[in-house]
């Protein structure tokens, strides 16, 4: 079985209630982030979480990591696990919690909405399918194309890691500013000062 799937989770209905002793990691883009997030959750995008284990090592409490679904905070527990850090994982991410009537926050000043990252790897796989079978009809080799998406797909699946969301993450529109980061990581700091680890 994949240890990335036995991270410790808790539904959101749970999260809610235990919300105000709980330190929130949103792993998601920057940009799926500021569409709606977990009140006083801190993001930290999963391409840059390595960055922040030494503030997330100062923290005490208990630590909920949340993405979309669930599938990339149980990626980033799993993570932060090999370093001896102590998470949980949302089920069924920020969708569920949403769905469950639960509020969001969003930032004042809203800026461009940028679609959820599972989106985002569904639009560039249909067009890479889409395109290798145009251009096969010009010629076969082109078909490989869509032959080489639809295996990542599987391997998606059965992994529950995603090639293509790591590639798009990078795309500037995914990725936060320095300071934004920067700013995440004090505030981090500044909850972890004085405190024991939970390690």
């Amino acid at each position: 079985m994949n240890p990335r799937l036995n991270s410790p989770a808790i539904d959101a209905d749970e999260a809610r209630t235990r919300l105000p002793g709980l330190t929130v990691i949103d792993v998601r883009t920057p940009g799926e982030y500021a569409a709606g997030h977990l009140p006083e959750a801190l993001n930290i995008p999963l391409h840059q979480l390595d960055r922040a284990l030494p503030a997330l090592r100062q923290l005490s409490g208990e630590l909920l990591v949340v993405c979309t679904s669930g599938a990339r905070s149980a990626n980033a527990c799993h993570t932060l696990a090999e370093h001896d850090i102590r998470a949980m994982t949302l089920t069924g991410g920020t969708q569920d919690w949403a769905g469950r009537g639960h509020p969001l926050d969003r930032p004042a000043s809203g800026g461009r909405p940028v679609w959820a990252m599972e989106r985002q790897v569904r639009l560039t796989a249909g067009t890479v399918v889409l395109a290798g079978l145009a251009l096969g009809l010009l010629h076969p080799a082109w078909q490989l194309l869509s032959a080489g998406i639809a295996s990542g797909l599987v391997f998606s699946a059965l992994t529950n890691t995603c090639g293509m969301a790591a590639l798009l993450s990078k795309l500037p529109h995914n990725r936060p500013r320095p300071a934004d980061l920067d700013a995440t990581l004090a505030a981090l700091a500044q909850r972890g000062a004085g405190r024991p680890s939970v390690t």
